[in-house]
């Protein structure tokens, strides 16, 4: 089976640093995989040269056997890879479905530089998407009213409007309660599932990466330390050694 996501030989310097040091991995059709490793791991530019962010100095990246390496991220936005961020991104004043709205105005083009906005554009598919991540009561709310937990399963919705193949989830459940932390990576997970997307996550909250992740593997200094099943991470001496300690042992 052709892998959703091949990593191969990835490369990444900035300056006479390495950040990325010949990195392989990959990531199946309805498979979660949590990317981890303690800060100056290399994580976050992995996933920018990933997304199109960065451009690699070495190694490729192809999507379901095509090779998006370097592509920009608008290119790949348009290939099927979504991203979601720490940091929520979502129009402020605009109401929960308009967000969506917008975002399936991009993905079928009909959005313009001149910000010329249709209430009617899509909103049945917007309900859907709405629904999907339990927020369609909540769908003429302005966005600026929603709980952070709310806002999060928003951008989610936003992420899956472009009927993406694979989502890359950067920090998705950084700021939020255990509770409504399981709820967004279950919901995320049952999504996953459901359209057969490849889903590959950062996240420091090591009790959501070994409750939700089919796979994990472990970055340190640039380069790969250990990937598998979370029994296999967790029993792994050097992951221990780097970052786990005795928390997860």
């Amino acid at each position: 089976m052709t892998p959703a996501l091949d990593i191969l030989g990835l490369k990444k310097s900035f300056g006479g640093v390495a950040a990325v040091k010949g990195i392989d991995f990959n990531v199946n059709a309805g498979e979660a995989v949590a990317l981890i490793g303690p800060n100056g791991a290399g994580k976050t530019t992995c996933f920018n040269l990933i997304n199109g962010q960065l451009k690699p100095d070495a190694g490729s990246v192809s999507l379901f056997g095509e090779n998006i390496t370097s592509r920009s991220p608008e290119a790949l936005f348009r290939a099927g890879v979504a991203r979601t961020f720490q940091i929520t991104a979502t129009f402020a004043t605009m109401t929960v479905r308009e967000n969506v709205q917008l975002a399936l105005m991009s993905h079928n083009g009909s959005a313009t530089k001149v910000f010329c906005f249709a209430t009617s554009q899509h909103a049945a598919r917007a309900d859907v998407l709405l629904n999907d991540v339990g927020l369609q009561s909540q769908s003429s709310r302005p966005c600026a009213e929603l709980a952070y937990g709310d806002l999060k399963r928003l951008e989610l919705a936003v992420a899956l409007a472009n009927d993406p193949r694979l989502l890359l989830m950067d920090e998705p459940t950084a700021g939020m309660s255990p509770q409504e932390r399981d709820g967004l990576m279950q919901l995320a997970l049952t999504v996953c599932r459901e359209r057969k997307l490849a889903l590959l996550f950062t996240e420091h909250d090591m009790d959501v990466v070994f409750k939700f992740a089919d796979r994990i593997i472990v970055m340190n200094r640039g380069r790969l330390i250990a990937q598998g099943r979370p029994d296999e991470v967790r029993a792994n001496e050097e992951v221990r050694k780097v970052y786990l300690g005795s928390t997860h042992v």
